[in-house]
């Protein structure tokens, strides 16, 4: 007998952290063949994040440097410098759509992430269709949506982003470093808190924050902004808390 859709769960111990060489990570996922806007809900509110049908959270025993975040909508003001990045695109076309692939897609992804591998020292390997498709097409729900940003009748930036009622989960970014005045990775955030503002949703959820990290310690630069302060089951109520820096 051959049982289709079947959701599943699991847990990886001892796996290789992905932001320190010398540390180990524990990450709890779960596979959900179809994922309800009320249960994603709840499990962004308990920190899981969500690349295609897998969604996972860490459960590290020995560490808890990355911390869930999520950016306080109705109080955000935007600085000046973010005016100015907002201005700078005044001429950035922005068109929001269901998650597609193109070679366009495929090869500024792979630009990309060859300019990290130099600049950061990130892991590079070319992607393949198929994985694109099931980290960030697969599962496609109604909420799921992709942030394409146009320069010069040129694809220049895609954000990968799910809108909730109550939520958006900005879920991954790549763009152009060719058009590295744009700053086009602040504006997708920001352009999401103009969105997230005209609709009334209260939460952006970016994922998780670590202090002082090369590539995720930015985010603490989107405030207000609150931290999850427990690692809330299902069954357990979330404890969010404003975060002072």
């Amino acid at each position: 007998m051959h049982i289709l859709n079947q959701d599943i769960e699991f847990f990886e111990e001892n796996r290789s952290c992905s932001y320190f060489e010398e540390n180990i990570s524990d990450i709890r996922y779960k596979y959900i063949y179809s994922c309800s806007t009320p249960q994603y809900q709840e499990l962004l509110e308990r920190g899981w994040r969500r690349f295609g049908r897998m969604h996972f959270v860490p459960e590290c025993k020995t560490c808890n440097k990355c911390v869930s975040i999520r950016i306080d909508v109705k109080n955000y003001k935007f600085s000046k410098s973010e005016k100015r990045v907002i201005s700078k695109n005044k001429d950035t076309k922005l068109y929001i759509r269901p998650p597609s692939l193109t070679t366009e897609h495929l090869n500024l992804y792979d630009k990309y992430h060859r300019f990290m591998n130099e600049k950061k020292d990130w892991p590079y390997t070319p992607i393949e269709a198929e994985d694109y498709i099931k980290s960030y097409i697969d599962a496609t729900e109604d909420y799921a949506k992709e942030f394409l940003y146009i320069k010069d009748d040129k694809l220049i930036g895609v954000a990968l982003v799910d809108i909730l009622p109550k939520s958006i989960s900005a879920i991954y970014c790549y763009y152009d470093h060719d058009y590295s005045d744009l700053s086009i990775g602040k504006f997708s955030i920001l352009a999401q808190i103009k969105i997230a503002k005209e609709l009334n949703i209260p939460y952006i959820y970016l994922g998780y924050w670590i202090k002082d990290h090369f590539s995720m310690g930015y985010k603490e630069a989107y405030t207000p902004f609150e931290t999850l302060e427990n690692r809330a089951t299902l069954n357990e109520t979330p404890i969010w808390k404003n975060h002072e820096l």
